[in-house]
């Protein structure tokens, strides 16, 4: 039954994907706000199916340490969920992406009117430039730009592999920075077409303020993430031991 639901969830999602992208093509026609605002549509629609379907609800928690202005939004990345649900919580979102999404036919359309932060990771040492200006001018007009620090999705029990990056953009930037811990990997983990029943917590922490060099930062933004991030690991398996099994073997940490 766990798999024919995920399969379900995962037909209708695509369809829905497909319906809304060409039915949403006049939006293309209006400013990012506008986008946006088909792109929470698009959200809500999926995270719907997903309840009724697979039976998993989406909570957010610590929405007030979300600034209503210009902010850095660093989250765990363990699974597709959070990825899709973020721009729910964030008012003028702005995701740091990869250029060659921007390639895509429709999709990558949506993403430019959208005014997202594409970076050719190609071009090396233009492409920090090239971030640093993007992400100065999305600040700038108050928005809200989402990175994941660890770069790429990763299982609930992965070492820790965090990327300076998003240290270089809170220096640079002079921008204030909310943390983001989460479980979503034991709901739809990476790799597998299995969506596990139960309540996906994305939790947004105390923000991190301005001031702090590159290395006190990466040492609290890993250290509230990490010890944050297992907690809701712990709370979710206390409610259904059946997920150890998408959680692999929990980390310590405790040393962080």
């Amino acid at each position: 039954m766990l798999s024919i639901r995920s399969h379900l969830f995962t037909a209708l999602f695509y369809l829905l994907t497909a319906v809304l992208a060409i039915l949403g093509l006049p939006y293309l026609a209006f400013n990012r706000l506008a986008v946006q605002s088909l792109a929470r549509i698009w959200v809500s629609a999926s995270l719907w199916l997903l309840e009724k379907i697979c039976r998993i609800k989406v909570e957010f928690r610590g929405l007030e340490n979300l600034p209503a202005g210009a902010c850095l939004i660093a989250a765990k990345h363990q699974s597709t969920l959070e990825t899709l649900a973020l721009p729910l919580a964030a008012h003028d979102f702005s995701f740091v992406l990869k250029r060659e999404l921007v390639a895509i036919p429709i999709f990558g359309w949506y993403l430019q009117r959208a005014e997202q932060v594409a970076i050719d990771r190609a071009k090396r040492g233009q492409a920090l430039s090239d971030l640093n200006r993007q992400v100065r001018q999305a600040l700038a007009q108050g928005r809200q730009i989402i990175i994941f620090p660890e770069g790429t999705r990763r299982p609930v029990d992965a070492p820790l592999q965090y990327k300076a990056g998003v240290a270089h953009l809170y220096v640079e930037a002079g921008a204030v920075c909310v943390p983001v811990a989460l479980n979503t990997g034991l709901f739809w983990p990476r790799g597998n077409g299995l969506r596990r029943p139960g309540t996906a917590v994305i939790a947004f922490l105390e923000p991190i303020g301005t001031g702090l060099d590159k290395q006190s930062f990466m040492t609290a933004l890993e250290t509230r993430i990490e010890a944050a991030t297992a907690k809701l690991v712990a709370e979710a398996l206390a409610a259904d031991p059946s997920l150890k099994g998408a959680a692999g073997q929990p980390r310590n940490v405790a040393a962080l």
